[in-house]
């Protein structure tokens, strides 16, 4: 994990190992989330293309989302961890910069003017996996440190037992930069919503 050219809170560079996981290849969508949305009474978001990432959803609204399919499935789905996210963006290739390559992607003056825009509309990574460091920010399950990497154990990291800030990964649609680098760490207060923050759902094994 890490980046050892990157933002101090990307070091030290460290290994880590993970247990098998699944991750979705997509953000939750318009489309998934509406069936929650309805049977939990939430207000309707502003961005509604059934096929974009949701948006504008709190970290308590994502947890709430995975509580609630995970009823719905019979199997515990979650938010993935800072560790898992970052083992999967890069899809297989050890300090890959971003899930594509080593160069940032250049964007068309067209794409994203008014919001997240459909999944999967560039190539998946090697792991199948769409969208990861761009379209909406990502939600994790960790407590935010700008320091946990100097102490992270080295299997199977779930971040800090507390703080005030949750992790998240991926660059947005807002930025303009609209990607980010694979090791790029960023994090707001848990009850935040922000127009340009979605996430994706894990679950474990394999």
């Amino acid at each position: 994990m890490g980046q050892a050219d990157g933002r101090d809170e990307e070091k030290p560079v460290h290994a880590v190992t993970l247990a098998p996981f699944r991750i979705c290849r997509y953000p939750v969508t318009n489309g998934h989330w509406e069936e929650f949305r309805k049977a939990s009474g939430r207000d309707k978001h502003t961005f509604t293309h059934e096929t974009a990432p949701v948006a504008s959803v709190n970290w308590y609204d994502a947890t709430a989302y995975c509580h609630w399919l995970s009823t719905l499935w019979s199997t515990h789905v979650r938010l993935p961890t800072e560790a898992e996210w970052e083992f999967a963006a890069r899809g297989g290739v050890e300090q890959r910069s971003y899930p594509w390559g080593s160069e940032p992607r250049q964007y068309g003056a067209d794409r994203w003017r008014d919001g997240p825009e459909p999944v999967a509309q560039a190539e998946a990574n090697g792991y199948g996996l769409f969208d990861m460091c761009e379209n909406v920010h990502e939600w994790c399950a960790d407590w935010f440190d700008p320091g946990y990497y100097a102490v992270s154990p080295a299997n199977h990291p779930t971040g800090p037992e507390h703080g005030k800030r949750r992790a998240s990964r991926g660059g947005a649609w807002r930025h303009q930069i609209k990607c980010s680098r694979c090791a790029a760490r960023s994090s707001i207060p848990p009850e935040f919503r922000y127009a340009d923050y979605g996430f994706r759902i894990a679950a474990e094994g394999i």
